[in-house]
């Protein structure tokens, strides 16, 4: 009885024991799926891409996949998700280290393929930025096309001058090099991979012409930038992963993220990158030289940066979808720093292709790739599987506080309506010899043409009624000009001059939100 007495006691115990080993593990099962005890290191997830069998998803595939799956299964099953986006980023160039000429030489100015790079290093280094136009093909060829004509193994011509000392003696230098010539060549880009980007519009009368491409009148187009779901920054919106020392997809090679990029608005969702690679690595693919219409230069620049999955809210965030993604329709036909915001949206709707406005549907194109940007996060998705791209920790994380300001000008800006005078007005139906009486009346050279409610129908001047009494024309409609520039209460005067010089004309109508008139400005005004 004493044995079985005591093997009933160990079997009790035991069971005791499972359960309560049983109790114990559902707790941390349920403890993990309210996301508080899985988390993953990169050291684990490095160890997985090394022996292959990390779980490597785009972001796009990431959607699907929480959706499928719910968030704490992706979060325990998946290791890696890859961003990407493909857009003209200005704010780009490289450096470049031509080695020393014999005899020695320290430039004063020098150029590359006809286009100016910044010379202000030591003697041989220069800084060749995208955005910088050929002196002989403004508007055709910049700076981006020199970057991509070198990582093409194209032949550069490098012409140099210098003033001379007595070390560097000689005071001119003309060859071609390529990239294999040069000693680094390193890509350098100060404000890349923008988290989100405004859609423009242009509300005005007249084609624009921006580094958002041609904008049409009466909003008659919309152009926006960015990759939505697969824009990096977009996946780690607090910037958890991404930081200094980020190892990136850059142009089609290895990159770094140097530190946050200038204008960094974390506030307002617009965080930027600082990121360089070596020129070297890097393909015409993924770096491409960009002109735009009446504006200039710029270069298409290839970006993808890998995302771990190290706890269930990374989880969640990189599965953010389009139409999660919300910004700001704004009005570039406004020539301020703080345009007008026409309606909110989100990018589902902008890669819809049109947007709505004002009761309209207006055609709406990107000015970004969605099909590089997909291809960059592929890339960077098969560089992971087969174990030739791993990841790392940032050395220091992307401020979240920062506090983006605007331009300090210590003087002051004259503005439309300081300078604005009454306009002298006739409605659309009267008589020509109507105008001629208010010409002569009150002095004034130019009549703006209205309808009843004020609303601006055109503009006649003093040499339109002579002409028209010269050729014994008595109706109105027949010498207006319906076309007419115009300007704004808050456009600053510079602007207002520039259209009056650039149209070779002597007088804007000050028109309101609503196309009525406000006032004149005239070339007098302005002296």
């Amino acid at each position: 009885m004493t044995i079985q007495l005591c093997i009933l006691r160990i079997f009790l115990v035991l069971n005791i024991y499972i359960i309560n080993i049983s109790i114990f593990i559902n707790y941390k099962r349920c403890a993990w799926k309210k996301g508080r005890i899985l988390t993953k290191t990169y050291k684990e997830i490095n160890e997985k891409i090394e022996k292959g069998t990390a779980l490597v998803l785009t972001a796009e595939e990431m959607i699907d996949y929480v959706e499928e799956n719910g968030v704490s299964i992706a979060a325990e099953e998946v290791d890696v998700v890859t961003t990407g986006t493909f857009g003209p980023m200005c704010s780009s160039g490289a450096f470049l280290n031509f080695g020393h000429a014999d005899p020695p030489i320290k430039f004063d100015h020098l150029w590359l393929n006809g286009v100016h790079a910044y010379h202000g290093n030591a003697a041989v280094d220069c800084y060749i930025g995208v955005t910088r136009m050929a002196d002989k093909r403004p508007y055709e060829y910049g700076g981006g096309h020199v970057i991509e004509d070198l990582i093409s193994k194209k032949e550069i011509r490098l012409r140099g001058i210098s003033d001379t000392t007595d070390c560097y003696p000689l005071d001119e230098v003309d060859t071609n090099i390529t990239i294999d010539d040069v000693n680094q060549a390193i890509l350098c880009n100060p404000r890349n991979a923008y988290q989100r980007y405004v859609c423009a519009v242009n509300g005005t009368d007249k084609t624009m012409y921006t580094y958002m491409g041609k904008l049409l009148p009466h909003f008659g187009n919309a152009h926006y930038a960015g990759s939505g779901c697969l824009n990096p920054l977009t996946n780690d919106p607090d910037y958890e992963t991404i930081g200094m020392g980020t190892r990136i997809f850059l142009g089609g090679g290895i990159g770094y993220v140097v530190g946050e990029g200038t204008q960094h608005n974390p506030k307002e969702g617009f965080g930027t990158l600082f990121v360089k690679g070596d020129l070297k690595q890097m393909t015409p693919k993924y770096l491409k030289g960009a002109k735009f219409e009446k504006y200039g230069v710029s270069m298409f620049c290839g970006l993808g940066v890998p995302i771990p999955i190290l706890n269930e809210k990374m989880a969640e965030k990189t599965a953010i979808k389009d139409e999660d993604i919300t910004t700001e329709i704004v009005d570039y036909g406004i020539p301020r720093r703080e345009r007008p915001t026409i309606r909110k949206t989100n990018y589902k709707e902008l890669k819809s292709g049109s947007v709505r406005i004002n009761g309209k549907d207006v055609k709406c194109s990107s000015m970004s790739s969605l099909y590089y940007a997909r291809e960059i996060a592929e890339e960077l998705k098969l560089w992971i599987e087969k174990a030739k791209f791993f990841l790392n920790p940032p050395a220091e994380k992307l401020p979240t506080k920062r506090i983006f300001k605007s331009m300090k000008q210590t003087s002051k800006l004259k503005f439309v309506k300081d300078l604005k005078r009454k306009a002298i007005i006739c409605y659309d139906d009267c008589d020509i010899k109507i105008v001629a009486k208010k010409i002569i009346e009150e002095n004034m050279n130019h009549i703006i043409i209205t309808d009843h409610d004020k609303k601006l129908k055109g503009i006649v001047t003093s040499f339109d009624v002579t002409k028209a009494i010269a050729e014994n024309k008595s109706e109105l409609e027949n010498i207006i000009t319906k076309r007419v520039i115009t300007t704004t209460d808050n456009e600053p005067i510079t602007i207002a001059a520039r259209k009056m010089k650039t149209n070779q004309i002597s007088a804007l109508p000050v028109i309101d939100n609503h196309n009525k008139v406000q006032g004149i400005i005239t070339s007098e005004d302005l002296m």
